[in-house]
């Protein structure tokens, strides 16, 4: 599976932005996705499995639970694809920097623009 595709997912976009922030059970994770999304806890395996499988979080048994977190790999792999693309958001990014420290240097020296 494409890296989009499994981005392509709320529910798995959701999953990594949990795992954000660190480690996490997979009942933890399980118990916000089935809250936002109403989905089953064999639903929520089923998107748990395909991160994993794919490559985008690793797990690591602890007694009974299991333990998921990022394995930031195939994100930098998209990062990389991404950076063919980047000029057309960081010279608009440049361009609004440049007008909010004109706007701010403007408020101090009391001038309008």
């Amino acid at each position: 599976m494409h890296a989009f595709d499994v981005l392509g997912d709320p529910v798995r976009r959701r999953i990594l932005e949990l795992l954000a922030d660190g480690e996490k059970p997979a009942g933890e994770l399980t118990e916000v996705v089935q809250s936002e999304f109403g989905i089953s806890q064999p639903g929520v395996s089923q998107h748990l499995r395909v991160l994993r499988e794919n490559g985008f979080t690793t797990v690591r048994p602890e007694g009974t639970r299991r333990l998921y977190s990022v394995d930031p790999a195939p994100l930098r792999e998209i990062d990389t694809w991404l950076d063919r693309y980047r000029k057309f958001w960081t010279q608009r990014l440049d361009a609004l920097g440049t007008e909010l420290a004109r706007g701010k240097r403007e408020r101090r020296m009391g001038t309008d623009p």
